[in-house]
């Protein structure tokens, strides 16, 4: 267990949606190790399952179960086994998403739009929903949102998710300005691409992963993509029970790309 203030999670209940793959997962096994109690969800839930049973043998206190966070029944029946189950909600991380069909903004239905909004907005507003009341009731609690650099830029032939991740920054701000007052702290995390499955899993016709990957990275000064490790960092610092006074905020991680 970690001794160090700064990361020492020790006794806190984190819940994490989209706990089996990427982001997600990586978070769930480095929470686990600082000391804290995890509620993990995913609609993936034979591998959701494996995480958690890999997670227990190595005693961590884990519950899992299977969440589509288009469901607000889903979401609210995560929180409530946060609840029944450690009787605390401490820490909430609105991670789930899908990846969106290259295409541009005329050629964006309506359909591909209500996709994107199920899952990535409404997927946030629904743990939201539910989260925060345990939280203000509490006194305390952190919340972050997974969102994008495409939810804080222009994101080209990616419109339906780019509109649904500058959504959750709206969601984002608008909880943490109505919170704050409850000790609630509430922001996003906004990455740039990175090696999760949700990137290396796109397959482009006629263009190799190595190559597609190397366009990606061209846009950034880094020349580079994320590495998962990288963002979960970021995403432990904002967590972090000492990080008491920054909320409202969407950070950047994304190899100076916003610095342009």
């Amino acid at each position: 267990m970690a001794t160090d203030p700064i990361l020492d999670f020790s006794g806190q209940v984190a819940l994490i949606t989209g706990a089996s793959s990427g982001f997600g997962k990586l978070l769930a096994r480095e929470l686990g190790e600082r000391g804290t109690k995890l509620v993990l969800g995913d609609i993936n839930e034979a591998d959701l399952m494996t995480l958690a049973d890999e997670l227990g043998g190595a005693g961590i206190e884990v519950r899992a179960r299977r969440c589509d966070v288009s469901s607000e029944k889903d979401c609210a029946a995560l929180v409530e086994l946060a609840q029944d189950a450690f009787g605390q909600l401490d820490i909430a991380v609105n991670n789930a998403g899908i990846a969106p069909p290259m295409m541009l903004v005329e050629e964006t239905d309506e359909a591909e739009m209500d996709r994107q909004y199920n899952v990535n907005l409404k997927g946030v507003l629904f743990g939201l929903k539910h989260q925060l009341p345990l939280m203000k009731k509490r006194g305390s609690g952190v919340v972050l949102n997974v969102s994008s650099m495409a939810g804080l830029g222009g994101a080209p032939k990616i419109a339906s998710y780019s509109a649904a991740k500058h959504a959750v920054i709206g969601l984002t701000k608008t909880a943490a300005v109505e919170t704050a007052k409850y000790g609630v702290r509430v922001n996003a995390i906004c990455p740039f691409f990175t090696l999760t499955p949700m990137v290396t899993g796109i397959e482009t016709p006629g263009v190799s992963q190595q190559d597609f990957q190397g366009f990606l990275a061209s846009g950034c000064p880094m020349k580079r993509l994320g590495q998962p490790e990288e963002v979960v960092t970021a995403m432990l610092m904002l967590l972090s029970p000492k990080m008491t006074y920054v909320t409202g905020q969407a950070l950047a991680v994304d190899g100076g790309l916003s610095a342009y």
